[in-house]
């Protein structure tokens, strides 16, 4: 117990640290130069000004307007919160127009600096069957962003994305099983929940010597796992979050222990499968 609340007391004041060094640099999110790269070529759809598409992608963004109000109702409902602002979500009808906004390669689907969703042409042609829960997901990401910042350091990647893909009902982690997830974890690959994320050391899937997808099915049956168990010291959990607690501090407030001890074994607690009866759907190309 002695050593427990040594533990703790050392994460708080390593929060305070980090606290400090996030007043001192606020402005590294306005330095990013996605952040100030202004979003041209859009335009408001007349039925929802909350969807803006590229020239030619009307019928794309009607479709996305259709789902709206469905996924926003969703995230909200997850949270325990509203959003601060109405959502504005930028349709992208052409490679050129997302790999434009969009740095990072292979992906469908993106918030940037500052808080912009942008939707690629892919869920609107070969993916699809993923626009609803991958719009969900990224909803997930701006709703959070929008309260404490784009992806911030205080809570860990596995957190940040299993519980967008929780909420997604598995947007996000759909190129994985709960199968395969489990045998990676079975066979010593999986999420390192003692690991703390820095400014400049963010742990991602390769860190832990994992596929991207295993990483998000892992990182939402980690956070499932933890919903499930107490859903009230859960919401407890991630209001403090939302209210921009650093999340060990939260987590130990919440549950008197940290991630690693309160979740040891959770990804070890369902026998091990061999023979992934319920495939995934093939990821894209890598």
């Amino acid at each position: 117990m002695g050593r427990a609340w040594v533990r703790h007391m050392l994460h708080r004041l390593l929060s305070l640290l980090l606290m400090t060094l996030l007043l001192s640099g606020c402005a590294a999110l306005v330095s990013d130069p996605r952040a100030l790269q202004p979003m041209e070529g859009f335009t408001p759809l007349a039925e929802d000004p909350r969807v803006w598409v590229e020239e030619g992608a009307e019928a794309y963004g009607r479709r996305v307007s259709q789902v709206l109000d469905k996924a926003i109702a969703k995230v909200e409902s997850a949270h325990y919160l509203p959003f601060l602002e109405t959502p504005r979500i930028y349709v992208c009808g052409s490679e050129t127009c997302f790999n434009h906004y969009v740095y990072t390669p292979k992906l469908s689907a993106a918030v940037i600096p500052d808080n912009r969703l942008i939707l690629s042409p892919n869920l609107d042609g070969k993916e699809s069957w993923r626009l609803e829960m991958l719009l969900v997901h990224e909803l997930a990401h701006l709703h959070l962003g929008q309260r404490v910042g784009h992806y911030h350091y205080n809570i860990p990647i596995w957190f940040h994305e299993g519980w967008a893909s929780l909420t997604a009902d598995g947007g996000g982690a759909e190129f994985a099983t709960d199968e395969q997830a489990l045998n990676a974890a079975w066979n010593g690959k999986h999420i390192d929940l003692e690991k703390r994320d820095l400014p400049d050391m963010r742990h991602k899937a390769g860190n832990f010597g994992l596929d991207i997808h295993i990483f998000y099915r892992q990182a939402m049956l980690l956070v499932a796992k933890l919903k499930k168990r107490d859903p009230a010291r859960f919401r407890e959990l991630v209001l403090e979050l939302q209210d921009n607690q650093d999340f060990e501090v939260a987590f130990w407030d919440t549950y008197g222990s940290g991630p690693g001890d309160v979740l040891a074994g959770a990804l070890l607690s369902l026998p091990q499968r061999s023979d992934n009866r319920a495939a995934a759907p093939s990821a894209p190309d890598q």
